[in-house]
């Protein structure tokens, strides 16, 4: 079955990034009704979190954040998720906010508070279906919960290890899907003894996930992990998540 066709079976997922708690839960309640996946978090720091553990298709951002302010926020996800839709949601009015959230942060809709629930809904469900429809053949998508990759041909499918997981969302998330190597090894370090891997385990479990690639893609195919000589590996293919 073609990704695009189970793509839309799918619910659409949307995380709210507002600090009002009361209206985050409002939000998260009215588009749960709707029939959508929702994650409600309070800030920056914390939807980075849940962006390594789940796929998101839209997010909600208010531009009052604690810490890391919501047009940083916008701009950075739009960097590392160009895939994603982005909806801010603001009490700020002012034509220049407007600008610097569609120049700065790359928004595709600006709506500013308070917001009908209802125009919310049609705003985030016009944005989720333009998504879906524009994810190109080429696409690969990974299912974090069953670990497994699934291309856009018949047959391209293949079941990861934790740790080929965890590569694969790093340079998927990172900007221009290039991470140092020294950053990747620190990312499978053992907490107990606080000591990453070293640069030739990483090497071998790029070799391996490699030859996966292959093994599905043929001998003839692009790598789909590139070495980039002096920093590190760039994933050469897109891949996107789905539960």
């Amino acid at each position: 079955m073609p990704p695009e066709i189970e793509l839309s079976k799918t619910p659409l997922v949307v995380a709210i990034v507002e600090d009002d708690a009361l209206l985050r839960e409002e939000i998260e309640i009215h588009l749960q009704a709707h029939g959508m996946r929702v994650y409600a978090v309070n800030s920056a720091s914390a939807l980075d979190d849940l962006v390594a553990r789940e796929r998101i298709d839209v997010f909600l951002i208010d531009l009052n954040l604690p810490g890391e302010g919501g047009l940083s926020l916008c701009k950075r996800l739009r960097a590392s998720l160009p895939g994603a839709g982005i909806v801010i949601c603001t009490g700020r009015t002012a034509l220049i906010d407007r600008i610097a959230g569609y120049k700065q942060g790359g928004a595709d809709f600006y709506l500013t508070k308070p917001v009908s629930p209802d125009e919310l809904v049609l705003v985030i469900e016009s944005l989720g279906r333009r998504l879906k429809q524009a994810t190109n053949a080429d696409t690969w998508s990974l299912s974090l919960r069953d670990r497994t990759l699934e291309g856009p041909l018949p047959g391209q499918k293949m079941r990861i290890t934790e740790r080929e997981k965890t590569l694969l969302v790093a340079l998927m998330q990172a900007k221009d899907n290039s991470l140092d190597s020294g950053v990747l090894c620190d990312l499978f370090g053992d907490e107990a003894s606080d000591r990453s891997i070293s640069k030739h385990s990483l090497e071998e479990l790029v070799a391996r996930l490699r030859k996966k690639f292959k093994a599905l893609q043929g001998e003839d195919a692009e790598s789909a992990i590139k070495s980039v000589w002096g920093v590190g590996y760039q994933l050469c293919i897109r891949v996107n998540f789905v539960h």
